[in-house]
């Protein structure tokens, strides 16, 4: 089996039933973009992800997947995500309104804000985000 140790891993949501459902629309072809709060990247001390590389996508095990190279990133404000991008999030998604009301829901659930260490986190038009696209290159077996 090949190392990925040279590669940060990329994990979608917490490990669960999330993390599931998004590594496997990510394994479809279905789940193209992804979005996270800049806020996570700063708590996590983590830089924000750079167009060209490549991390490799972890299931809820923290088991290699497949290698991600990141294609495009934006930092933008929630406000504005367009609907290419919430569509080719790969969740059904047929509205930015829609995908900005599931995303709230993450981002302003216990877990989350648990995670922040700010129980009083909730999101607005001007929050920052990271919107990254990807692309498979790797099987990671």
């Amino acid at each position: 089996m090949t190392s990925f140790d040279d590669l940060r891993p990329f994990e979608m949501g917490f490990p669960g039933e999330l993390r599931d459902t998004l590594t496997a629309a990510v394994l479809s072809g279905a789940k193209t973009t992804t979005t996270g709060l800049l806020k996570g990247y700063e708590t996590e001390g983590e830089p924000v992800p750079r167009a060209g590389e490549r991390v490799v996508l972890v299931d809820s095990d923290e088991q290699p997947l497949v290698v991600l190279e990141i294609t495009d990133v934006r930092v933008l404000r929630l406000a504005e995500v367009d609907l290419r991008h919430a569509l080719d999030e790969g969740e059904g998604f047929a509205s930015v309104a829609e995908w900005r009301s599931a995303h709230e829901g993450f981002w302003q659930s216990e877990q989350l804000r648990e995670w922040l260490g700010d129980p009083d986190f909730t999101v607005d038009d001007d929050t920052l985000v990271v919107a990254e696209r990807f692309r498979i290159v790797r099987e990671a077996a």
